[in-house]
């Protein structure tokens, strides 16, 4: 239980960093920023993964996962 409150808490981190760097209008509130960092953080990891930075099974670092965020930001507002 406290390891799925420690995701959604480090999710609702890279959401508000992704948002932060990422100037203009962006959804939600709270829960969207969270939402938007923890699936940040997997497109992050699946990006690091690809590119042969992470070994299969290895989680993103902060960093990667603020990228994959910005990156699903720009992807939403590209859509919306």
């Amino acid at each position: 239980m406290l390891h799925m409150i420690g995701h959604a808490l480090f999710g609702l981190l890279v959401g508000v960093v992704a948002k932060l760097l990422l100037p203009g209008h962006d959804p939600g509130g709270l829960l969207v920023t969270a939402i938007i960092g923890l699936v940040g953080g997997w497109l992050g990891g699946w990006i690091g993964r690809a590119l042969g930075w992470y070994q299969e099974g290895h989680p993103a670092g902060f960093g990667m996962s603020v990228v994959g965020a910005i990156a699903l930001l720009l992807i939403y507002r590209f859509v919306a």
